[in-house]
Protein backbone atom coordinates (compact mmCIF):
# COMPACT_ATOMS: atom_id res chain seq x y z
CA UNK A 1 0.00 0.00 0.00
CA UNK A 2 1.40 3.39 -1.03
CA UNK A 3 -0.33 5.73 1.44
CA UNK A 4 0.57 4.99 5.05
CA UNK A 5 -1.13 7.49 7.31
CA UNK A 6 1.02 6.38 10.24
CA UNK A 7 4.02 8.13 8.68
CA UNK A 8 2.08 11.35 8.00
CA UNK A 9 3.14 13.69 10.81
CA UNK A 10 1.05 16.59 12.10
CA UNK A 11 2.85 18.70 14.69
CA UNK A 12 2.31 22.33 15.69
CA UNK A 13 -0.03 22.86 12.76
CA UNK A 14 -3.67 22.41 11.80
CA UNK A 15 -4.17 19.78 9.13
CA UNK A 16 -7.49 19.75 7.27
CA UNK A 17 -7.76 15.94 7.14
CA UNK A 18 -5.55 14.47 9.88
CA UNK A 19 -5.56 15.26 13.60
CA UNK A 20 -2.45 15.54 15.77
CA UNK A 21 -3.18 12.02 17.05
CA UNK A 22 -2.68 10.75 13.50
CA UNK A 23 -6.35 9.80 13.14
CA UNK A 24 -8.50 11.30 10.37
CA UNK A 25 -10.98 14.02 11.21
CA UNK A 26 -14.55 12.62 11.24
CA UNK A 27 -15.50 14.10 7.87
CA UNK A 28 -12.33 12.67 6.29
CA UNK A 29 -12.47 9.15 7.77
CA UNK A 30 -14.05 7.49 4.76
CA UNK A 31 -11.72 9.22 2.29
CA UNK A 32 -8.62 8.25 4.28
CA UNK A 33 -9.79 4.62 4.50
CA UNK A 34 -10.34 4.61 0.76
CA UNK A 35 -6.91 6.07 0.00
CA UNK A 36 -5.21 3.66 2.41
CA UNK A 37 -6.45 0.73 0.34
CA UNK A 38 -4.89 2.02 -2.89
CA UNK A 39 -1.75 0.50 -4.33
CA UNK A 40 0.95 2.39 -6.23
CA UNK A 41 -0.49 1.41 -9.59
CA UNK A 42 -3.95 2.64 -8.52
CA UNK A 43 -2.55 6.03 -7.56
CA UNK A 44 -0.68 6.27 -10.86
CA UNK A 45 -3.87 5.45 -12.74
CA UNK A 46 -5.92 8.05 -10.86
CA UNK A 47 -3.28 10.72 -11.39
CA UNK A 48 -3.09 9.86 -15.09
CA UNK A 49 -6.89 9.99 -15.33
CA UNK A 50 -6.90 13.47 -13.78
CA UNK A 51 -4.17 14.69 -16.14
CA UNK A 52 -6.07 13.28 -19.11
CA UNK A 53 -9.27 15.00 -17.98
CA UNK A 54 -7.43 18.32 -17.64
CA UNK A 55 -6.03 17.88 -21.15
CA UNK A 56 -9.34 16.83 -22.73
CA UNK A 57 -11.27 19.61 -20.97
CA UNK A 58 -8.61 22.13 -22.02
CA UNK A 59 -8.11 23.52 -18.50
CA UNK A 60 -5.17 25.91 -18.67
CA UNK A 61 -3.86 29.07 -17.10
CA UNK A 62 -1.68 31.70 -18.74
CA UNK A 63 1.69 32.79 -17.37
CA UNK A 64 4.23 35.34 -18.50
CA UNK A 65 7.95 34.65 -18.41
CA UNK A 66 10.84 36.68 -19.74
CA UNK A 67 12.32 33.58 -21.36
CA UNK A 68 9.18 32.15 -23.02
CA UNK A 69 6.81 35.11 -23.18
CA UNK A 70 3.10 34.24 -22.89
CA UNK A 71 2.46 30.53 -22.51
CA UNK A 72 -0.48 28.33 -21.52
CA UNK A 73 0.11 25.63 -18.95
CA UNK A 74 -2.03 22.71 -17.84
CA UNK A 75 -3.85 23.38 -14.59
CA UNK A 76 -1.83 21.93 -11.64
CA UNK A 77 -4.18 19.70 -9.65
CA UNK A 78 -3.89 17.36 -6.67
CA UNK A 79 -6.40 14.50 -6.51
CA UNK A 80 -6.68 14.40 -2.68
CA UNK A 81 -9.55 16.78 -1.83
CA UNK A 82 -9.82 19.21 1.04
CA UNK A 83 -12.78 18.41 3.32
CA UNK A 84 -14.77 20.78 5.55
CA UNK A 85 -17.78 19.78 7.64
CA UNK A 86 -20.97 21.53 6.62
CA UNK A 87 -21.69 22.70 10.19
CA UNK A 88 -18.43 24.69 10.16
CA UNK A 89 -19.04 25.97 6.65
CA UNK A 90 -22.44 27.41 7.57
CA UNK A 91 -20.70 29.70 10.07
CA UNK A 92 -18.18 30.77 7.42
CA UNK A 93 -20.98 31.45 4.92
CA UNK A 94 -22.83 33.68 7.40
CA UNK A 95 -19.61 35.57 8.15
CA UNK A 96 -18.87 36.16 4.47
CA UNK A 97 -22.37 37.50 3.82
CA UNK A 98 -21.96 39.89 6.75
CA UNK A 99 -18.60 41.07 5.45
CA UNK A 100 -19.67 41.71 1.86
CA UNK A 101 -22.85 43.49 2.98
CA UNK A 102 -20.80 45.89 5.08
CA UNK A 103 -18.23 46.44 2.31
CA UNK A 104 -20.95 47.34 -0.20
CA UNK A 105 -22.45 49.84 2.26
CA UNK A 106 -18.96 51.28 2.77
CA UNK A 107 -18.33 51.69 -0.97
CA UNK A 108 -21.76 53.27 -1.51
CA UNK A 109 -21.13 55.68 1.36
CA UNK A 110 -17.75 56.74 -0.06
CA UNK A 111 -19.36 57.70 -3.37
CA UNK A 112 -22.16 59.61 -1.63
CA UNK A 113 -22.15 61.25 1.82
CA UNK A 114 -18.83 59.80 3.09
CA UNK A 115 -20.41 59.66 6.51
CA UNK A 116 -17.90 57.11 7.81
CA UNK A 117 -15.15 59.67 7.10
CA UNK A 118 -17.09 62.54 8.68
CA UNK A 119 -17.64 60.41 11.78
CA UNK A 120 -13.91 59.80 12.09
CA UNK A 121 -14.12 56.01 11.72
CA UNK A 122 -12.22 55.88 8.42
CA UNK A 123 -9.33 58.37 7.98
CA UNK A 124 -9.84 61.04 5.34
CA UNK A 125 -6.18 60.90 4.27
CA UNK A 126 -6.55 57.22 3.32
CA UNK A 127 -9.40 58.07 0.98
CA UNK A 128 -7.47 60.97 -0.56
CA UNK A 129 -4.49 58.70 -1.25
CA UNK A 130 -6.54 55.74 -2.51
CA UNK A 131 -5.39 54.47 -5.91
CA UNK A 132 -8.76 52.86 -6.55
CA UNK A 133 -11.17 55.64 -5.57
CA UNK A 134 -12.82 56.85 -8.77
CA UNK A 135 -14.17 60.45 -8.64
CA UNK A 136 -16.06 59.59 -11.86
CA UNK A 137 -18.36 57.38 -9.75
CA UNK A 138 -19.44 59.99 -7.19
CA UNK A 139 -23.22 60.22 -6.91
CA UNK A 140 -24.00 57.12 -8.97
CA UNK A 141 -26.64 54.71 -7.64
CA UNK A 142 -26.07 51.20 -9.02
CA UNK A 143 -28.94 48.66 -8.84
CA UNK A 144 -29.73 47.48 -5.28
CA UNK A 145 -26.94 49.79 -4.02
CA UNK A 146 -24.47 47.00 -4.81
CA UNK A 147 -20.99 47.81 -6.14
CA UNK A 148 -19.09 44.55 -5.62
CA UNK A 149 -21.41 41.98 -7.17
CA UNK A 150 -18.76 39.24 -7.32
CA UNK A 151 -16.31 39.00 -4.44
CA UNK A 152 -13.59 36.44 -3.79
CA UNK A 153 -12.42 36.57 -0.19
CA UNK A 154 -9.27 34.61 0.63
CA UNK A 155 -9.52 32.56 3.82
CA UNK A 156 -6.68 31.00 5.80
CA UNK A 157 -6.64 28.80 8.87
CA UNK A 158 -3.98 29.32 11.53
CA UNK A 159 -2.26 26.61 13.57
CA UNK A 160 -4.97 26.70 16.27
CA UNK A 161 -7.73 26.07 13.70
CA UNK A 162 -9.04 29.64 13.60
CA UNK A 163 -10.23 30.83 10.17
CA UNK A 164 -9.30 34.38 9.13
CA UNK A 165 -9.99 36.52 6.09
CA UNK A 166 -6.61 37.25 4.52
CA UNK A 167 -7.87 39.68 1.89
CA UNK A 168 -10.94 40.68 -0.11
CA UNK A 169 -10.91 40.72 -3.92
CA UNK A 170 -13.57 43.16 -5.08
CA UNK A 171 -12.33 44.41 -8.44
CA UNK A 172 -12.14 41.54 -10.92
CA UNK A 173 -11.84 38.38 -8.79
CA UNK A 174 -10.87 35.24 -10.67
CA UNK A 175 -10.59 31.51 -10.05
CA UNK A 176 -14.19 30.34 -9.86
CA UNK A 177 -13.97 28.40 -13.14
CA UNK A 178 -11.19 26.29 -11.66
CA UNK A 179 -13.38 25.54 -8.63
CA UNK A 180 -16.05 24.23 -11.02
CA UNK A 181 -13.60 22.30 -13.20
CA UNK A 182 -11.89 20.75 -10.16
CA UNK A 183 -15.22 19.19 -9.23
CA UNK A 184 -15.73 17.83 -12.74
CA UNK A 185 -12.27 16.25 -12.68
CA UNK A 186 -12.95 14.57 -9.34
CA UNK A 187 -16.29 13.20 -10.50
CA UNK A 188 -14.54 11.62 -13.48
CA UNK A 189 -11.70 10.18 -11.42
CA UNK A 190 -13.55 9.10 -8.24
CA UNK A 191 -17.23 8.58 -9.14
CA UNK A 192 -17.60 5.98 -6.39
CA UNK A 193 -16.66 8.49 -3.68
CA UNK A 194 -19.48 10.80 -4.77
CA UNK A 195 -21.91 7.90 -4.34
CA UNK A 196 -20.78 7.27 -0.76
CA UNK A 197 -20.18 10.84 0.48
CA UNK A 198 -22.82 13.52 0.91
CA UNK A 199 -20.76 16.22 -0.86
CA UNK A 200 -22.65 19.47 -1.37
CA UNK A 201 -22.70 20.57 -5.03
CA UNK A 202 -21.03 23.60 -6.58
CA UNK A 203 -22.52 23.13 -10.05
CA UNK A 204 -25.18 25.80 -9.62
CA UNK A 205 -22.68 28.68 -9.57
CA UNK A 206 -23.10 29.56 -13.25
CA UNK A 207 -26.89 29.72 -12.98
CA UNK A 208 -26.59 31.75 -9.77
CA UNK A 209 -24.21 34.12 -11.53
CA UNK A 210 -26.62 34.48 -14.45
CA UNK A 211 -29.57 35.18 -12.15
CA UNK A 212 -27.59 37.76 -10.20
CA UNK A 213 -26.49 39.55 -13.38
CA UNK A 214 -30.01 39.39 -14.83
CA UNK A 215 -31.34 41.04 -11.67
CA UNK A 216 -29.25 44.11 -12.51
CA UNK A 217 -30.77 44.66 -15.97
CA UNK A 218 -32.20 48.17 -16.35
CA UNK A 219 -34.86 47.09 -18.88
CA UNK A 220 -37.77 45.01 -17.67
CA UNK A 221 -37.13 42.23 -20.16
CA UNK A 222 -37.54 38.54 -19.39
CA UNK A 223 -34.23 37.57 -20.97
CA UNK A 224 -31.76 40.47 -20.78
CA UNK A 225 -28.72 40.53 -23.04
CA UNK A 226 -25.72 39.71 -20.85
CA UNK A 227 -22.14 39.78 -22.13
CA UNK A 228 -18.77 38.94 -20.61
CA UNK A 229 -16.22 41.64 -21.49
CA UNK A 230 -12.69 40.24 -21.73
CA UNK A 231 -9.36 41.94 -22.48
CA UNK A 232 -8.67 39.09 -24.92
CA UNK A 233 -6.82 35.83 -25.33
CA UNK A 234 -3.56 37.04 -23.77
CA UNK A 235 -5.14 37.75 -20.40
CA UNK A 236 -4.12 35.23 -17.72
CA UNK A 237 -7.79 34.52 -16.87
CA UNK A 238 -9.05 34.24 -20.47
CA UNK A 239 -9.91 30.56 -19.96
CA UNK A 240 -12.27 31.60 -17.18
CA UNK A 241 -13.87 34.39 -19.21
CA UNK A 242 -14.67 31.99 -22.04
CA UNK A 243 -15.78 29.24 -19.66
CA UNK A 244 -18.24 31.42 -17.72
CA UNK A 245 -19.69 32.97 -20.87
CA UNK A 246 -20.28 29.51 -22.30
CA UNK A 247 -21.81 28.20 -19.06
CA UNK A 248 -24.22 31.16 -18.81
CA UNK A 249 -25.10 31.18 -22.50
CA UNK A 250 -23.77 34.74 -22.66
CA UNK A 251 -21.71 36.33 -25.42
CA UNK A 252 -17.97 36.69 -24.87
CA UNK A 253 -16.96 40.09 -26.23
CA UNK A 254 -13.97 42.39 -26.46
CA UNK A 255 -14.15 46.17 -26.35
CA UNK A 256 -14.27 46.46 -30.14
CA UNK A 257 -17.43 44.31 -30.20
CA UNK A 258 -19.37 46.97 -28.28
CA UNK A 259 -20.37 50.51 -29.15
CA UNK A 260 -22.18 53.26 -27.23
CA UNK A 261 -24.77 55.02 -29.35
CA UNK A 262 -25.84 58.67 -29.30
CA UNK A 263 -28.74 57.54 -27.13
CA UNK A 264 -26.22 56.41 -24.45
CA UNK A 265 -27.23 52.80 -24.97
CA UNK A 266 -24.66 50.00 -25.32
CA UNK A 267 -24.90 47.84 -28.42
CA UNK A 268 -23.14 44.68 -29.51
CA UNK A 269 -22.06 44.28 -33.09
CA UNK A 270 -23.56 41.12 -34.60
CA UNK A 271 -23.88 39.78 -38.15
CA UNK A 272 -27.54 40.88 -38.05
CA UNK A 273 -26.63 44.39 -36.91
CA UNK A 274 -26.55 46.14 -33.55
CA UNK A 275 -28.13 44.42 -30.53
CA UNK A 276 -28.74 46.26 -27.25
CA UNK A 277 -26.75 45.04 -24.23
CA UNK A 278 -28.29 45.17 -20.76
CA UNK A 279 -25.60 43.82 -18.44
CA UNK A 280 -21.82 43.67 -18.81
CA UNK A 281 -19.85 41.28 -16.62
CA UNK A 282 -16.58 43.04 -17.10
CA UNK A 283 -13.22 41.36 -16.58
CA UNK A 284 -11.26 44.53 -17.40
CA UNK A 285 -9.76 46.82 -14.76
CA UNK A 286 -11.31 50.26 -14.23
CA UNK A 287 -8.55 52.22 -15.91
CA UNK A 288 -8.98 50.37 -19.21
CA UNK A 289 -12.79 50.29 -19.20
CA UNK A 290 -13.61 53.53 -20.98
CA UNK A 291 -10.98 55.74 -22.69
CA UNK A 292 -13.32 58.74 -22.39
CA UNK A 293 -13.46 58.49 -18.59
CA UNK A 294 -10.18 56.83 -17.61
CA UNK A 295 -7.01 56.04 -19.58
CA UNK A 296 -7.43 57.73 -23.00
CA UNK A 297 -4.92 55.32 -24.55
CA UNK A 298 -6.84 52.18 -23.59
CA UNK A 299 -7.55 49.89 -26.53
CA UNK A 300 -9.43 47.36 -24.38
CA UNK A 301 -12.48 49.31 -23.29
CA UNK A 302 -15.56 50.92 -24.83
CA UNK A 303 -15.67 54.68 -25.42
CA UNK A 304 -18.69 56.16 -23.67
CA UNK A 305 -19.37 53.15 -21.44
CA UNK A 306 -19.37 55.27 -18.28
CA UNK A 307 -21.89 57.63 -19.87
CA UNK A 308 -24.21 54.72 -20.54
CA UNK A 309 -23.76 53.37 -17.01
CA UNK A 310 -24.36 56.75 -15.38
CA UNK A 311 -27.53 57.16 -17.46
CA UNK A 312 -28.77 53.84 -16.05
CA UNK A 313 -28.93 52.23 -19.49
CA UNK A 314 -26.53 49.37 -18.78
CA UNK A 315 -25.41 47.53 -15.64
CA UNK A 316 -21.74 46.86 -14.94
CA UNK A 317 -20.54 44.11 -12.65
CA UNK A 318 -18.46 44.72 -10.74
CA UNK A 319 -19.28 48.40 -10.71
CA UNK A 320 -16.42 50.79 -11.51
CA UNK A 321 -14.97 52.14 -8.29
CA UNK A 322 -15.65 49.00 -6.24
CA UNK A 323 -11.89 48.56 -5.93
CA UNK A 324 -11.74 51.36 -3.37
CA UNK A 325 -12.42 48.61 -0.81
CA UNK A 326 -9.98 46.21 -2.49
CA UNK A 327 -7.02 47.75 -0.72
CA UNK A 328 -5.02 46.02 1.99
CA UNK A 329 -5.02 49.15 4.14
CA UNK A 330 -8.81 49.40 3.84
CA UNK A 331 -8.89 45.67 4.68
CA UNK A 332 -7.43 46.47 8.08
CA UNK A 333 -10.52 48.62 8.80
CA UNK A 334 -13.13 46.00 7.89
CA UNK A 335 -13.89 45.10 11.53
CA UNK A 336 -14.64 48.80 12.19
CA UNK A 337 -16.61 48.99 8.93
CA UNK A 338 -18.81 46.05 9.98
CA UNK A 339 -19.37 47.58 13.41
CA UNK A 340 -20.16 51.00 11.92
CA UNK A 341 -22.70 49.96 9.27
CA UNK A 342 -24.22 46.82 10.80
CA UNK A 343 -23.65 47.39 14.53
CA UNK A 344 -22.32 43.84 14.73
CA UNK A 345 -19.06 42.18 15.67
CA UNK A 346 -17.27 40.48 12.76
CA UNK A 347 -18.13 36.79 12.52
CA UNK A 348 -14.82 36.07 10.76
CA UNK A 349 -11.77 37.94 11.98
CA UNK A 350 -8.99 39.66 10.08
CA UNK A 351 -5.41 38.57 10.35
CA UNK A 352 -3.81 41.04 12.84
CA UNK A 353 -2.53 43.89 10.68
CA UNK A 354 -0.09 46.76 11.23
CA UNK A 355 -0.76 49.97 9.30
CA UNK A 356 2.51 51.51 8.21
CA UNK A 357 1.02 55.00 7.77
CA UNK A 358 0.65 55.03 11.57
CA UNK A 359 4.06 56.03 12.98
CA UNK A 360 4.09 53.78 16.05
CA UNK A 361 2.96 50.78 14.01
CA UNK A 362 5.45 51.66 11.27
CA UNK A 363 8.29 51.77 13.79
CA UNK A 364 7.24 48.36 15.10
CA UNK A 365 7.17 46.90 11.57
CA UNK A 366 10.64 48.26 10.75
CA UNK A 367 12.09 46.93 14.01
CA UNK A 368 10.52 43.49 13.49
CA UNK A 369 10.60 43.21 9.71
CA UNK A 370 12.41 39.87 9.88
CA UNK A 371 9.38 38.33 11.62
CA UNK A 372 6.57 39.83 9.53
CA UNK A 373 4.98 39.58 6.10
CA UNK A 374 4.90 43.00 4.42
CA UNK A 375 2.40 43.64 1.61
CA UNK A 376 1.77 46.58 -0.72
CA UNK A 377 -1.78 47.95 -0.61
CA UNK A 378 -2.88 47.13 -4.14
CA UNK A 379 -0.78 44.28 -5.52
CA UNK A 380 -2.25 40.80 -6.02
CA UNK A 381 -1.09 37.32 -6.93
CA UNK A 382 1.55 37.25 -4.21
CA UNK A 383 3.67 39.86 -5.99
CA UNK A 384 5.50 42.75 -4.39
CA UNK A 385 5.49 41.37 -0.86
CA UNK A 386 8.21 40.46 1.61
CA UNK A 387 8.12 37.27 3.68
CA UNK A 388 10.42 38.48 6.44
CA UNK A 389 11.54 35.15 7.96
CA UNK A 390 12.54 33.87 4.50
CA UNK A 391 14.09 37.09 3.17
CA UNK A 392 17.73 38.12 2.97
CA UNK A 393 19.00 41.13 4.90
CA UNK A 394 19.32 43.00 1.61
CA UNK A 395 15.66 42.33 0.80
CA UNK A 396 14.59 43.45 4.28
CA UNK A 397 16.60 46.67 3.99
CA UNK A 398 15.01 47.35 0.63
CA UNK A 399 11.52 47.06 2.13
CA UNK A 400 12.40 49.29 5.05
CA UNK A 401 13.27 52.00 2.51
CA UNK A 402 10.05 51.35 0.56
CA UNK A 403 7.98 51.66 3.74
CA UNK A 404 9.68 54.90 4.75
CA UNK A 405 9.24 56.34 1.28
CA UNK A 406 5.52 55.50 0.99
CA UNK A 407 4.07 54.29 4.33
CA UNK A 408 0.46 54.55 3.03
CA UNK A 409 1.21 51.78 0.55
CA UNK A 410 2.21 49.08 3.05
CA UNK A 411 0.74 46.89 5.76
CA UNK A 412 2.39 44.10 7.72
CA UNK A 413 1.07 40.93 9.29
CA UNK A 414 2.50 38.18 11.48
CA UNK A 415 3.69 35.07 9.69
CA UNK A 416 0.78 32.66 10.04
CA UNK A 417 1.27 28.92 10.13
CA UNK A 418 -1.20 28.12 7.36
CA UNK A 419 -3.13 24.89 7.64
CA UNK A 420 -2.04 21.93 5.55
CA UNK A 421 -3.64 18.94 3.88
CA UNK A 422 -2.18 15.67 2.58
CA UNK A 423 -0.90 16.19 -0.96
CA UNK A 424 0.51 13.60 -3.32
CA UNK A 425 4.26 13.83 -3.87
CA UNK A 426 5.07 10.93 -6.13
CA UNK A 427 3.07 8.13 -4.51
CA UNK A 428 3.47 9.46 -0.95
CA UNK A 429 1.44 12.03 0.91
CA UNK A 430 3.11 15.08 2.43
CA UNK A 431 1.57 18.15 4.09
CA UNK A 432 1.31 21.27 1.93
CA UNK A 433 0.04 24.71 2.97
CA UNK A 434 -3.15 26.12 1.46
CA UNK A 435 -5.77 28.84 1.44
CA UNK A 436 -9.37 28.97 0.23
CA UNK A 437 -11.18 31.45 -2.00
CA UNK A 438 -14.99 31.25 -1.74
CA UNK A 439 -17.03 33.46 -4.06
CA UNK A 440 -19.91 35.66 -2.92
CA UNK A 441 -22.54 36.95 -5.35
CA UNK A 442 -24.55 40.03 -4.36
CA UNK A 443 -27.66 41.20 -6.20
CA UNK A 444 -31.29 40.96 -5.13
CA UNK A 445 -30.04 38.20 -2.82
CA UNK A 446 -26.64 37.00 -1.63
CA UNK A 447 -25.16 33.64 -2.54
CA UNK A 448 -21.97 31.98 -1.27
CA UNK A 449 -20.35 29.07 -3.06
CA UNK A 450 -20.39 25.77 -1.21
CA UNK A 451 -16.67 25.79 -0.57
CA UNK A 452 -14.45 27.52 -3.08
CA UNK A 453 -11.10 27.31 -4.79
CA UNK A 454 -8.52 25.66 -2.56
CA UNK A 455 -5.06 26.75 -3.67
CA UNK A 456 -2.05 24.72 -2.58
CA UNK A 457 1.62 25.65 -2.23
CA UNK A 458 3.08 22.60 -3.98
CA UNK A 459 6.67 23.45 -3.01
CA UNK A 460 7.63 21.99 0.37
CA UNK A 461 7.52 24.61 3.12
CA UNK A 462 6.19 27.33 0.80
CA UNK A 463 3.14 29.43 1.69
CA UNK A 464 2.78 31.01 -1.78
CA UNK A 465 -0.26 29.33 -3.33
CA UNK A 466 -0.65 31.30 -6.58
CA UNK A 467 -0.51 29.15 -9.71
CA UNK A 468 1.72 31.71 -11.42
CA UNK A 469 4.30 31.09 -8.69
CA UNK A 470 4.23 27.31 -8.51
CA UNK A 471 0.96 26.71 -6.68
CA UNK A 472 -1.74 24.20 -7.52
CA UNK A 473 -5.24 23.38 -6.36
CA UNK A 474 -7.56 20.78 -4.85
CA UNK A 475 -11.27 20.14 -5.00
CA UNK A 476 -13.03 21.44 -1.89
CA UNK A 477 -15.66 19.16 -0.37
CA UNK A 478 -18.26 20.54 2.01
CA UNK A 479 -19.53 17.32 3.56
CA UNK A 480 -22.87 17.02 5.32
CA UNK A 481 -22.18 14.60 8.18
CA UNK A 482 -25.51 15.10 9.92
CA UNK A 483 -27.78 13.80 7.14
CA UNK A 484 -25.68 10.67 6.60
CA UNK A 485 -24.47 9.25 3.31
Amino acid sequence: MAIRWGSYRVKGIYDELIRVSGRPRPAAQELCDYLRALKDRDIDEYKAAAETAIHVMGITFTVYTEEEGTIDRAWPFDIIPRIIDRSEWQQVETGLKQRVKALNLFIDDLYHKQQIVKDGVFPEELLKDSKNFRPQCIGIDPPHGIWAHICGSDLVRDSDGTIYVLEDNLRVPSGVSYMLENRQIMKRVFPELFENYNILPVDDYSSQLYDMLASLAPRGVEQPEIVVLTPGIYNSAYFEHAYLAQQMGAELVEGTDLVVGKDNMVYMRTIEGLSQVDVIYRRIDDMFLDPEAFDPESMLGVPGLMRAWKAGNVALANAPGAGVADDKVVYSYVPEIIQYYLDEDPLIGNVPTYRCFNKSERDFVIENIGKLVVKPANESGGYGMLIGPQATQEERDKFVNLIRRDPRNYIAQPMLTLSTAPTLVGNRVEPRHMDLRPFILSGEKTYVTTGGLTRVALRKGSTVVNSSQGGGSKDTWIVDMESGT
